[in-house]
């Protein structure tokens, strides 16, 4: 599968590579250099520890050169009324009486703890495109959907804080 990224989520990911090449992985170097000093490796938890730090940046630097490599570019420019990608929507759920704010990113920034929703999920495919006022189904895997109501858009400028996910 294909992870839809915008131009921001590539930088910053480049960025992100570049750092740990030239500054995480000198550290975690040093770091098994100087506990393999400390003698019997077998027993020295420090070594192994420094080790496990060492391949997960390693690790880390792979995975997200994969995603660069595999990447769909996808545009984050929307009409000045649309929900597009990167813009902030306030939505009124019907059955809950409830509304709440949001912000559509790609699949790789996406945190629903933190209101940031993928437009891949099912309630960002719905929103997209859409504009105020309009009533729209949401329809989840598995069946019973629900509406939900677009209140508010506002266009946001990506300001690169949002994390790229990782593990």
């Amino acid at each position: 599968m294909y992870n839809e990224l915008t131009k921001q989520d590539i930088q910053k990911m480049e960025e992100e590579i570049e750092y740990r090449k030239l500054v995480v992985r000198k550290e975690a170097l040093e770091d098994v250099k100087t506990a393999r000093a400390h003698g019997d490796l077998s027993e020295n938890f420090e070594y192994h520890a420094a080790k496990k730090v060492k391949n997960q940046n390693e690790s880390r630097i792979r995975y997200l050169e994969r995603m660069i490599k595999t990447a769909v570019v996808v545009s984050d420019e929307s009409a000045e009324d649309e929900v597009g990608m990167n813009n902030t929507v306030e939505i009124f759920f019907e059955e809950d009486n409830l509304t709440e704010t949001c912000k559509l990113v790609t699949t790789v920034r996406s945190n629903s703890l933190e209101g940031l929703i993928s437009t891949e999920s099912p309630l960002g495919k719905a929103l997209l495109g859409h504009k105020v006022g309009d009533r729209v189904f949401v329809e989840p895997a598995g069946g019973a959907g629900y509406y939900v109501v677009v209140k508010k858009i506002e266009n946001t400028i990506d300001d690169g804080t949002d994390k790229i996910r990782g593990y």
